[in-house]
């Protein structure tokens, strides 16, 4: 089969093609596992974090993609939960250990054994991925390949994010960045509270008028202020800085979600600004994001079929990963970048 290869990591400043496009043997499904061979695959951040070692794989060579959706090629022993030629996404969770606390509470996400798709094992960015059939989903009919392929990422992360904010109808929500994930939340919390108010921060002009063709009713730039005070507010950036200047807008009693794997160390030395009576005062919030637990997924999924969204998406083919990667990393972002895969 054909894969893109990361082998080893680097600087995207300074390496422009960090995967290979390189002949595998098809993988072969063990004890519980589907063979899938794989139509299409996201291209998250995640990915950035992965190839500059912030988040590093635990092993190279490895095949990045944590979006993945394809059809089910072959069963492993004692799989079947799913019939030959059947529609599956795989997420970002890709394992974890079953017997845990969090686990048995359905917090699969903070596992100690927890394995992530793309980083601890093979990804999508290749024509055949296997998977433990637990943790594959069924990918509702009313999307593409394509348009499903972010929902299983930038959407379930975005959604677990959401509800981690406890926002109510009628509250006023900040997106910190503008990308994949974040463009989906706005459509979220819109279809789910009719009455909240979403402000959005992002650096640029074209992201910014996106947020508000999508219905924003603010955009801005990171430094300036909203409109009125958030009530709640979901940064999506791999930096430190906006998460220091959205922290002056939340209201009393306001939460801040941190939906990143990673920060990036370029600006850390803006934490030494943090004042607490300025920023943190009054009983605000910080609450990281960890990766995504099964029910995210699963939930999302029904959801976004439920409210018929469909993610903007620009499509590469498998060989331009690397285009992919680049423009990511230089913010060319408008919605999610897919790879067409087969």
């Amino acid at each position: 089969m054909k894969a893109m290869l990361l082998s080893k990591l680097c600087n995207l400043n300074e390496d422009r093609a960090p995967l290979t496009l390189t002949e595998l043997p098809v993988p072969v499904p063990a004890a519980g596992e589907i063979l899938i061979r794989v139509s299409a695959c996201g291209v998250c951040h995640t990915e950035l974090d992965e190839i500059e070692g912030r988040t590093p794989p635990s092993r190279l060579p490895i095949v990045l993609g944590h979006q993945v959706v394809g059809r089910v090629e072959t069963r492993g022993p004692n799989a079947n939960a799913f019939e030959i030629g059947e529609r599956v996404g795989v997420a970002w969770i890709y394992s974890a250990c079953g017997t845990c606390k969090h686990c048995l509470a359905g917090n699969e996400n903070l596992c100690a054994d927890f394995k992530a798709t793309g980083r601890d094992v093979n990804g999508g960015y290749a024509q055949y991925m296997t998977v433990p059939e637990g943790f594959a989903y069924r990918i509702p009919s009313f999307f593409t390949d394509a348009e499903a392929a972010p929902l299983l990422c930038a959407g379930a992360i975005g959604y677990r994010s959401l509800r981690l904010t406890n926002i109510q109808d009628g509250q006023n929500l900040g997106l910190v960045g503008f990308g994949a994930s974040a463009h989906l939340v706005l459509k979220m919390a819109r279809h789910c509270y009719p009455n909240v108010k979403v402000f959005v921060f992002a650096r640029s002009a074209q992201e910014r008028a996106f947020a508000r063709e999508l219905g924003a009713v603010w955009a801005g730039d990171h430094a300036e202020a909203p409109l009125e005070n958030l009530d709640c507010a979901i940064d999506t950036t791999p930096v430190w800085g906006p998460i220091v200047e959205v922290l002056r807008h939340l209201a009393p009693g306001g939460r801040l979600v941190v939906n990143a794997i990673r920060k990036e160390e370029l600006d850390k030395e803006v934490l030494l600004h943090l004042d607490y009576p300025v920023h943190l005062w009054m009983e605000k919030e910080i609450k990281s994001v960890a990766n995504v637990a099964r029910r995210d997924v699963a939930e999302f999924l029904a959801l976004a079929a439920e409210m018929r969204i469909k993610p903007e998406i620009q499509e590469f083919a498998l060989e331009d990963a690397n285009a992919a990667l680049i423009e990511l990393k230089t913010r060319k972002i408008r919605g999610a970048k897919v790879l067409r895969v087969t």
